[in-house]
């Protein structure tokens, strides 16, 4: 008699969607949120970097 387990079609799909099941809830749990702070005066943080000079002069705004 053979001790081999064979897989079939089912329980390979079923193990497959537990692990990627998985793999979304570990992903979605090691993202962090960012709170948005205002500088103490009042005035936005945004400011145009050369970074972001060269994102509008390549995206033509």
């Amino acid at each position: 008699m053979s001790d081999k387990s064979t897989t079939d079609r089912r329980s390979f799909l079923k193990w497959a969607g537990f692990g990627a099941a998985g793999t979304v809830a570990a992903a979605a749990s090691t993202q962090t949120a960012v709170a948005e702070t205002v500088n103490p005066d009042g005035s936005a943080r945004y400011s145009e970097t050369d970074h972001v000079k060269k994102v509008y002069e390549l995206a033509r705004f």
